[in-house]
């Protein structure tokens, strides 16, 4: 079930999040009703999620016989120890993170112009040093490159987002966790204080 006080709808949110994550999972059903899940990298526009692969290949006869999809994009900040609200029972145990879940439909992209665009939102998020030059169909480098690679756009259906950061907390077990998180110092502990101070409404309230 989800929790009404973990869910994001601001689409700026959403989209600086998709924008700082390289690479999500592909949900697809072949023909024998098996599901398969695909990790592979992404980019997103504001309107479609882009990705490539081969002509060939099984997630290209899944999608050639059913182009539905769902496509979800995750990242764990940190786990929480229940240890850090209650010294005996491990019910508390949690980790918090940022997900994005989509339902939609997959189209192939035949255009050179929109496969051009694509790939260069790849290169912006993948490579921004540069060191490359601009990805044109008219550059004849690149044109059958663009037609040889497969492109394809996930036109979402639905979209949800999910930022669980210890919103459900009241003090003084909200303090108990920054105060854990502080001492332990994690690689990612700094930003997940971070985000719960944004997140929280108890926090906020303070």
């Amino acid at each position: 079930m989800r929790r009404k006080e973990f869910g994001i709808t601001e689409e700026d949110e959403i989209r600086v999040f998709l924008q700082e994550m390289s690479f999500g999972f592909l949900g697809t059903v072949g023909e024998d009703g098996w599901s398969r899940v695909t990790p592979l990298n992404f980019v997103y526009d504001g309107t479609y999620f882009y990705f490539h692969g081969s002509l060939a290949g099984e997630k290209m006869k899944h999608l050639a016989r059913d182009p539905r999809v769902s496509f979800t994009v995750a990242k764990e900040y940190a786990i929480i120890p229940s240890y850090f609200t209650d010294p005996k029972l491990a019910c508390p145990a949690s980790a918090y993170f940022k997900s994005v879940m989509v339902r939609g439909r997959v189209e192939r992209v035949d255009d050179l112009e929109e496969k051009a665009q694509a790939f260069a939102l790849f290169m912006e998020k993948l490579q921004p040093e540069g060191g490359y030059a601009p990805i044109t169909p008219e550059d004849p480098d690149y044109a059958g490159q663009l037609k040889a690679v497969a492109l394809c756009r996930i036109v979402p259906e639905e979209m949800s987002a999910k930022f669980k950061f210890g919103q459900n907390l009241k003090e003084p077990k909200l303090s108990a966790v920054i105060s854990g998180l502080e001492q332990r110092d994690g690689e990612f502990d700094a930003e997940t204080i971070a985000n719960m101070k944004k997140y929280c409404p108890a926090h906020r309230e303070n």
